[in-house]
């Protein structure tokens, strides 16, 4: 398994503001408004004050994240349900060389925010079968991808997934849904995703992105 090694080319000035906001929000400020306060200080752009968001993470916060993280080895014969879009966009990131950060809660994530307007293409079809080969190692009792019913081209994806699924012998499904975080929330299963909301309130979590970088050897981000 190789080692995820930090990307040099990341500027100083992010290096040294994901510090500042760490030491704000682990001292009890809202993270919302240390970020916005040390941005301005650093005159970061936008983009940069995305990244913040995403990558820097409370001490508590993190080491409860962490104890939910499950191995690839640890879900074989569990049910597994995969966050579609946030699974398969960072995947993407990861395969088009795209930034990709490791957070401060362990997780892979990266900072396109391309949601509401995301266009499926042919990097789609590769990250699908990068995501299928890994649970195919490994073979759930169960997995079932939900996508978000309101971003178009959802069903053209599902059904891709689940003829790929059949041809690895792959048990499970994949769907739409208009309220995927919800019952991404809701469910007893392995959940895999990276987004934090999710992973607080699920009670075991997989980062596949996470495995399929260390497979790949591909360099994700350090701040």
């Amino acid at each position: 398994m190789s080692e995820i090694k930090p990307e040099p080319g990341v500027g100083n000035l992010l290096r040294e503001a994901a510090v500042d906001v760490r030491y704000l929000a682990d001292r009890g400020y809202p993270k919302a408004s240390a970020i916005r306060f040390v941005s301005d200080h650093y005159r970061l752009p936008e983009e940069e004050r995305f990244v913040l968001a995403r990558v820097v993470v409370t001490c508590k916060i993190a080491e409860d994240r962490r104890k939910k993280a499950l191995s690839l080895e640890e879900i074989k014969g569990r049910t597994l349900w995969v966050d579609g879009y946030n699974v398969v966009i960072t995947t993407e990131s990861l395969l088009k060389g795209l930034p990709v950060y490791q957070c401060d809660d362990g997780f892979l994530r990266d900072a396109q925010g391309i949601f509401k307007s995301y266009r499926a293409s042919w990097v789609t079809i590769l990250a699908q079968i990068k995501i299928l080969e890994v649970l195919a190692e490994v073979s759930p009792a169960r997995t079932e991808f939900i996508f978000d019913q309101q971003i178009s081209m959802s069903g053209n994806l599902t059904s891709e997934i689940r003829e790929e699924m059949r041809t690895r012998s792959l048990e499970g499904t994949a769907r739409t849904a208009r309220d995927v975080d919800r019952q991404l929330k809701d469910t007893s299963a392995v959940v895999a995703t990276g987004d934090g909301n999710i992973i607080d309130a699920a009670a075991a979590v997989l980062d596949l992105p996470l495995e399929i970088a260390r497979r790949e050897w591909i360099s994700t981000i350090r701040l």
